[in-house]
């Protein structure tokens, strides 16, 4: 097997009770870096330190990742022209965070009737946040509730 020693240099490929003995010498472990080269390729440091290091690295590769949450803003086709602004910041402040939305309006009883409004009150939500937002998926009916999710520009 190939073996590097601490500081990083080679020391040539060597049998594997010679290699261990020499880890053994420096106090540390030998440790299989690249176990599918041929010959395999070993280090001889702190497996420890190592293991440490490589949680580290994925702890930050986590914690670069983006997620994005779906929230919900649920409205009425009888919702006031004022309680859909205030829905509308609402959702510009989900927007602002990198998050996903999905306007829900739902039906009760005979408003069923009024599928006209609740499209109305979808399209208009969709063109007052057409500033800061996309329409990611256009009002859909599905069941007793219209639904349209709104992305960040």
């Amino acid at each position: 097997m190939r073996v590097i020693d601490p500081d990083g240099n080679q020391l040539g490929v060597i049998p594997f009770n010679t290699a261990l003995s020499k880890a053994e010498d420096h106090g540390l472990d030998l440790v299989e870096v690249s176990p599918n080269a041929a010959p395999p390729v070993c280090k001889i440091m702190d497996y420890g330190r190592f293991r440490y290091q490589q949680d580290k690295k994925q702890q930050e590769a986590r914690k670069k990742q983006a997620s994005i949450q779906v929230k919900e803003i649920k409205v009425r086709p009888k919702t006031d022209t004022h309680d859909l602004e205030i829905k509308l910041g609402h959702i510009r402040k989900f927007i602002s965070k990198k998050n996903k939305v999905k306007v829900t309006l739902m039906f009760r009883g005979r408003e069923i009737t009024m599928t006209d409004r609740g499209r109305e009150v979808l399209e208009h939500i969709a063109e007052n946040a057409s500033e800061f937002a996309t329409v990611e998926q256009p009002p859909k009916m599905e069941g007793r509730t219209m639904s349209m999710v709104l992305g960040p520009k």
